[in-house]
C-alpha cells in the first residue's frame, strides 16, 4: 500500500524547474504536408511499462506507420531493459517528474499513457501541455469531470486525444456494425454484454480505489458499456444498476466486485449487462434484432475474436489488435481519417458519464437519466 501511495505522489508531482525555450507549436514539430499522407510514421513514447505497456510495445513492432521511440517510467531498471530491447536512445527516456521535457524533443509525436486510471488525467494534461498528441488507455479517467478536463486541455493545446478502444478496429466487431447499419438484423431490440473474470492479487492497483477509481466496472465493465452503444448504434437515455459484494475484505469500499446494469435507448431497445471480478468465462456480446442476431464469443479478449450471426459464422482474419489500433491512430492523427467507430476523447467521456450514472444508480437504487448527445 505504501509503495502505491508513493507512486501516486511521485507521478502527480509538478515537473522540476527546467530551462526551456519558448513553446513550439505542434505544427512546427511535425510535417503536416498532405503530400506525405500515408507515409509519415507516428513516433510514440509509452508511459507506464507494465504488462499492457509491454503488449503494446510488442504489437508496435509489426506496425507499418507507428514506431516506439521513447519511454516514461518511474522504474529505472525497466527503462534500461526497454532501451536495450527496443533500441531506444537515452535522450528519449524520461521519468514521471521530468517528462514535461518532451516539449523540446522533436523525435516524439505522441505519448501513450498506460498507467493506473487515477493518474490518467494529470499525466495526459501534462503531455498535452508539452505539445504532444495523447493516446490514453481506457477508462480515460476515474469520472466524467476528469475526462472533460482532459478533453478541454487537449483542445486548448491543439493536440489529439485518442482512447485505446482497440475493439473499434476489430474486423468481426465492425462486420456486425456494418450488418446493423445495413438493416440485415432488422430493428435492433436487445443487447447483452457479459464482462468478467476472477481477479487475483488482492494488493494490486486495480483493487485500490485511489489508483483505479473503482473495481471491475472500470477495468472490464466498460467493454459492455461501450459495446452496447456501438452495437445498438444509439446513446442510452437511462440506466439502472445493482451491486453484489460477496467478499468485502478483498473488495473494499468504493471497489465494486459485481454490478448488473441495464440501459434504455431512445428507440425502445434495451441492454442488460454484467461486470464482475468474481466469475470466469464471461466475455460475450449478443445483439438481437427483429430479423436476425449477432454474437461475439469471445467478444473483447486479445484475440482471435470469434462469433456468428443468423447468416453463419464470422470469420474475418485476426491481426493483433494493438498493431491495427496504432496504425489506425497514425492515420487519424496525420491524415485526418475518420474511423468507423470513434476513438476520440469525447467518445471516452461518454463512457465515463455512463459509469458515473451506474455508480449513482447503485447508491440510490433509482433509475438515472443520461444525456450523452
Amino acid at each position: 500500500m505504501n509503495n502505491r501511495r508513493i507512486f501516486l505522489q511521485k507521478a502527480g508531482l509538478s515537473a522540476m524547474a527546467l530551462s526551456v525555450p519558448a513553446f513550439t507549436p505542434l505544427s512546427a514539430m511535425t510535417n503536416f504536408s498532405t503530400n506525405n499522407q500515408d507515409t509519415r510514421t507516428l513516433r510514440v513514447a509509452i508511459m507506464g511499462l507494465g504488462s499492457y505497456g509491454t503488449r503494446v510495445a510488442e504489437a508496435i513492432q509489426d506496425c507499418k506507420r507507428t514506431k516506439l521511440v521513447g519511454v516514461i517510467s518511474g522504474t529505472p531498471s525497466k527503462i534500461t531493459a526497454w532501451q536495450s530491447k527496443y533500441n531506444i536512445p537515452a535522450k528519449n527516456c524520461y521519468n514521471y517528474e521530468n517528462f514535461d521535457a518532451i516539449k523540446d524533443n522533436p523525435e516524439i509525436d505522441a505519448v501513450y499513457v498506460i498507467t493506473p486510471n487515477g493518474l490518467h488525467k494529470s499525466q495526459s494534461i501534462r503531455v498535452a501541455q508539452a505539445g504532444k498528441h495523447v493516446i490514453c488507455e481506457k477508462p480515460m479517467a476515474v469520472n466524467a469531470l476528469e475526462a472533460q478536463e482532459m478533453v478541454d486541455a487537449c483542445d486548448k493545446a491543439g493536440v489529439k486525444l485518442l482512447i485505446g478502444y482497440r475493439m473499434h478496429f476489430e474486423p468481426n466487431t465492425l462486420e456486425i456494425v456494418r450488418m446493423r447499419k445495413a438493416g440485415e438484423l432488422g430493428t435492433p431490440l436487445f443487447f447483452q454484454g457479459l464482462s468478467g473474470f476472477i481477479i487475483g492479487d488482492p494488493t494490486q492497483w486495480r483493487l485500490d480505489k485511489e489508483l483505479a477509481g473503482g473495481g471491475a466496472m472500470m477495468d472490464i465493465g466498460i467493454y459492455s458499456i461501450n459495446g452496447a452503444r456501438y452495437m445498438l448504434g444509439e446513446e442510452p437515455v437511462w440506466v439502472t444498476a445493482q451491486e453484489t459484494k460477496n467478499n468485502p475484505e478483498k473488495f473494499k469500499e468504493g471497489v465494486d466486485e459485481t454490478i448488473q446494469f441495464q440501459l434504455g435507448f431512445p428507440s425502445g431497445a434495451v441492454a442488460s449487462c454484467l461486470s464482475t471480478y468474481s466469475m470466469n468465462n464471461l466475455d460475450r456480446f449478443f445483439l438481437n434484432g427483429n430479423k436476425g442476431f449477432a454474437e461475439l464469443l469471445p467478444a473483447t479478449g486479445y484475440g482471435p475474436i470469434k462469433g456468428k450471426t443468423h447468416k453463419g459464422p464470422l470469420d474475418k482474419p485476426h491481426t493483433t489488435h494493438q498493431t491495427v489500433q496504432m496504425d489506425e491512430m497514425a492515420a487519424i492523427i496525420f491524415d485526418g481519417k475518420t474511423p468507423e467507430l470513434p476513438v476520440d476523447g469525447r467518445e471516452g467521456l461518454k463512457d465515463m458519464k455512463v459509469i458515473d450514472a451506474i455508480f449513482q444508480a447503485v447508491r440510490t437504487g433509482q433509475k438515472v437519466k443520461l444525456d450523452l448527445v
